[in-house]
């Protein structure tokens, strides 16, 4: 037994029945690792990826730093081009600064946070920031992104801003009855702020906004404002980004030092507007690849960093843009996007768990154990399809009760159980939508086939209740409960029939029951059987609208006493110890397992047995998209 483990198995027999890992003192204490040093997977960092392409270790290739500002693993990391675009695994070399804009005045690579700017960056990182002598008087909000630029092409260095303005879209729960969002829609504007003065002693002016074709320039949001001489014409165009899916060109019809911008159009690629697979990309323009002419880097939600190559000028003079490839490196540790959703479940009936995860950007995801051993050495995560269809579940304009910003985003969260008693896995999941459905496997134990989405069928006596604030009704049988939650299939009442267990429309934690009736299996309505210890019925989120939903949950036997306590996402997982007799669910908050910060917006955590002891692991989904494993000793005092 190494160290490691040896001061877990230590902490464990000398800590109390709540079973606290207090030994864990860092993230990278138990983050889930590859063990697979031959693989190679999607570069990533945590949630938010903000890159700064550069020839960092000076060999002549473009290396990536890569800054994610969230939690659990925070950090700019330098990541090394090996010579062809396959990198090495991050180098943590900073904390994660949130807003961190690069942009190269005169070639030299300059990094800012808003109203700061940080001298010597290659050898000083975020050590020696310096103030920059002008004062934002204008509105930001999410999005505050500070660069400097020769604007106007007199060899000074002005700043160039990009913002968001968040106010008229108010975020949360503006839909009317027929689904039409009754708020504004997301602004992001571009400030330019003229340097009257020099390089070393600037005198700046007033912000000004820039225009285009006339009128202000108002993206979706987060701009990511790049100003390059896109079309190779001798001045300097506009390239953004916003916070949905889209890069904008706004071509510059002026001169180098009095510009000039016609309205925006979207870049194409293939002759089809480009749309990113995820939202609040960060796009930086810079010539990847030393042949002159300007490529698109763009940071994505998920930590992941893709490169749209330019391929040269097309007859009118417009670049061409290759399709866009995910930079790649050295796998280290497991990842599966951002806000993983893992469950444990011996996917392809090989004889270890696998893991079956969903995230952000609405995929199911399956990555295998390799070998069994403890910990796995995994495979790279494969997104599942329904009839040879990759799916994917996305809010669209209306469905999410965040309003139309959120449309890309599908927060899945699956589990795997056998829901239509064939003998065959299926998966259950819930989602940014709040409807139970279910993914049916046609194939075979060991090749699983899975069907388009079916519903999750409730026998209910009445119309179909739903959450207070949806817009929309749920169709007759239909169950649609708190948005991004767990729903689990488990033979509750041990009638060897899979029921299904889950938060209601009203936050409550409920029993839906599996009856078989004329050779039919009926679910029925839910019942609210589960109790704090006050005698409350336990309800796990009484908020509203954007704050509802959102519990990770799973029941397991956490202190071997033979009934099934609580896990639920926290900082990292909280426990509910069952206090109740036989057949009881009476459950007490015992706290955070741990005080180490696996999470800012959420959790997931899930059990597995890797070492096959019969003794349930804790394994914890961050929203940074790893994994988090924590082992416990089957010789402990549970």
């Amino acid at each position: 037994m190494n160290l490691y483990y040896l001061l877990l198995v230590t902490a464990f027999l000398s800590s109390t029945s709540t079973g606290r890992f207090e030994d864990i003192d860092s993230p990278d204490s138990v983050r889930l690792k590859y063990n697979n040093p031959d693989l190679i997977v999607d570069l990533g960092v945590g949630l938010w990826a903000n890159p700064i392409p550069v020839d960092w270790d000076q060999d002549g290739d473009t290396d990536l730093l890569v800054s994610t500002s969230d939690k659990p693993s925070n950090g700019l990391y330098f990541f090394e081009n090996n010579g062809n675009n396959i990198f090495s695994p991050g180098k943590w070399l900073a904390g994660g600064e949130r807003r961190m804009a690069v942009s190269w005045p005169g070639g030299k690579m300059v990094v800012c946070t808003p109203g700061t700017t940080y001298q010597n960056f290659r050898k000083q990182l975020y050590n020696k920031p310096v103030n920059i002598e002008f004062k934002q008087k204008f509105h930001s909000g999410r999005a505050n992104q500070w660069k400097y630029a020769d604007y106007n092409g007199d060899g000074i260095f002005d700043l160039l801003i990009g913002v968001s303005d968040w106010r008229d879209y108010g975020w949360d729960d503006a839909f009317n009855a027929e689904g039409i969002w009754t708020n504004g829609p997301l602004h992001g504007y571009i400030y330019h702020v003229i340097n009257s003065g020099t390089n070393d002693n600037p005198d700046y002016g007033k912000a000004r906004k820039i225009m285009a074709d006339g009128q202000a320039i108002d993206l979706y949001g987060k701009p990511s404002p790049n100003l390059v001489d896109w079309d190779q014409d001798g001045d300097l165009d506009l390239i953004c980004g916003e916070f949905l899916d889209r890069i904008t060109f706004f071509e510059n019809s002026g001169t180098r030092t009095e510009p000039v911008y016609k309205k925006g159009v979207f870049m194409k690629v293939d002759g089809q507007t480009l749309h990113l697979e995820l939202e609040m990309p960060e796009v930086v323009v810079y010539d990847w690849d030393f042949d002159e002419d300007p490529d698109i880097i763009v940071g994505k939600e998920d930590g992941r960093v893709v490169l749209i190559e330019n391929k040269g000028l097309d007859q009118l003079g417009q670049p061409i843009l290759a399709q866009p490839e995910y930079f790649k490196q050295k796998a280290e540790y497991v990842k599966c996007g951002a806000l993983s959703t893992p469950c444990s479940y011996d996917w392809d009936d090989d004889g270890d768990e696998d893991i079956i995860a969903g995230n952000t950007a609405g995929f199911v995801e399956f990555i295998e154990n390799l070998d069994g051993e403890d910990p796995p050495k995994w495979s790279a995560p494969e997104r599942l399809k329904t009839n040879n269809k990759t799916f994917r579940i996305m809010a669209g304009p209306k469905l999410s009760i965040q309003g139309p910003a959120e449309e890309k985003w599908g927060y899945t969260v699956p589990f795997v159980a056998d829901w239509n008693m064939d003998g065959l896995p299926d998966i259950v999941l819930n989602s940014i939508i709040g409807k139970i459905i279910w993914l049916q496997n046609s194939g075979t134990r060991s090749h699983p086939l899975l069907e388009d989405p079916q519903m999750v069928k409730v026998d209910w006596e009445g119309p179909s209740p739903k959450p207070a604030w949806n817009w929309w009704d749920p169709e007759s049988e239909e169950l649609v409960v708190q948005w991004r939650t767990r729903p689990l299939v488990i033979d509750l009442n041990e009638d060897g029939l899979n029921d299904l267990v889950v938060i209601d429309h009203e936050g409550y934690l409920s029993f839906f029951q599996r009856k078989m009736i004329e050779e039919r299996l009926i679910l029925m309505p839910g019942k609210r059987i589960f109790y704090d210890d006050k005698g409350k019925l336990l309800r796990l989120n009484a908020k509203k609208a954007g704050s509802s939903g959102r519990r990770k949950i799973d029941l397991v036997d956490w202190d071997q006493d033979g009934d099934l306590d609580l896990l639920m996402n926290s900082i990292n997982t909280v426990l509910y110890l069952n206090m109740g007799k036989q057949g009881e669910f009476v459950f007490q908050n015992r706290g955070d397992l741990s005080s180490v910060i696996l999470g800012g917006h959420s959790t997931s955590p899930t059990t597995v047995d890797w070492n096959g002891d019969g003794v349930r692991d804790l394994l914890i989904g961050a929203e940074d998209g790893f994994f988090y494993y924590v082992p416990r000793d089957s010789h402990d005092d549970f």
